[in-house]
């Protein structure tokens, strides 16, 4: 879909042909939508389709008539009922008096802009929009970190007394997410690492720098790092969490069989006993005691409960089942 914006009067409206200072907002484009933008921009077709690419690396490409800078920005989708977190591309390409962004899903990271929320957003200042984009990109990644760590803390709670699968594949699937937050964030960092570098004296084509826009590259390039450390500690927590839950339910199951074992041996007793009377239990047979006492079999009974309640005593005493 072709969304095209410009600011006036301070606000934000979208409009029906691209202008000077307009922002081509490109969201899972056609074939169609991407050529027509390609002849009316000069902007290479294959530039255009590289952001549709869910591999493509971050980087800034700077050509003779545009500036095409790539970053990777999180997404969530929905998964057998559980919400799943994955990064994709998102390009951002000024070619003259133009902005285009072009990302395969419509991404809520330019929400703010469509609508007109973000303070001092105008369509006119191209860098500042670069650097408004990067800095609410690295919002996001903080926000879906802390559903994360919450995501991580229930499943701990769960992992206390669950001896299932479920909740340690659980835990796989954060730490995959995290792994891929993380390598993101440190692409994301060296294209604002190159931006700064390029963007001091003019030093990038199509691009005005103004003295306000670099404190908010600092601010970017800050959150952006503190997005890398939440990542790199949430990581070692859930590695940390995954090595204790399969100590925790490998526990459990040593317990299970504690008890089963125990349950064996009490069992054991009584049917080792009446196992030998059945067989050899004759009136008057000699070397069987109490073969000829009519209360033979209640004698019995009484000694088998006897030999396993001291049997159980033992064994809940010992060392071996504690």
């Amino acid at each position: 879909m072709l969304r095209i914006f410009n600011t006036i009067d301070g606000k934000v409206e979208e409009r029906r042909k691209p202008e000077d200072g307009s922002w081509l907002c490109l969201s899972d484009p056609t074939d169609v939508e991407l050529t027509t933008v390609s002849q009316e921009t000069g902007v290479l077709l294959s530039d255009l389709r590289a952001p549709l690419d869910d591999e493509e690396r971050s980087r800034v490409d700077i050509e003779d008539d545009y500036t095409m800078v790539i970053v990777d920005i999180p997404t969530v989708e929905e998964r057998e009922g559980r919400d799943h977190y994955e990064t994709i591309p998102l390009s951002i390409i000024v070619c003259g008096g133009l902005i285009i962004t072009v990302c395969m899903q419509d991404t809520p990271v330019l929400h703010p802009f469509m609508e007109g929320t973000i303070r001092g957003f105008n369509t006119y200042m191209r860098y500042r929009f670069i650097l408004q984009i990067l800095y609410r990109n690295a919002t996001m990644y903080l926000r879906y970190l802390r559903i994360i760590d919450r995501k991580s803390d229930n499943l701990e709670l769960k992992l206390r007394h669950s001896m299932q699968n479920r909740e340690i594949l659980q835990l796989l699937e954060l730490s995959k997410t995290l792994l891929y937050f993380t390598t993101s964030l440190k692409s994301n960092e060296i294209v604002m690492e190159k931006l700064n570098t390029l963007g001091k004296g003019n030093g990038i084509r199509h691009l005005k720098r103004y003295e306000e826009d670099d404190d908010l590259l600092q601010n970017v390039i800050i959150e952006n790092t503190q997005a890398i450390e939440m990542a790199n500690i949430y990581s070692g927590v859930l590695a940390n969490m995954t090595d204790a839950s399969a100590s925790i339910v490998s526990n459990n199951l040593n317990n299970v069989m504690r008890i089963f074992t125990i349950v064996s041996i009490i069992l054991s007793v009584p049917t080792l006993i009446f196992s030998m009377y059945g067989m050899n239990f004759q009136k008057g047979m000699i070397g069987m005691p109490f073969s000829n006492s009519p209360y033979g079999f209640i004698i019995v009974v009484v000694i088998s409960v006897v030999l396993c309640v001291l049997v159980t005593w033992w064994l809940l005493r010992s060392k071996l089942f504690k």
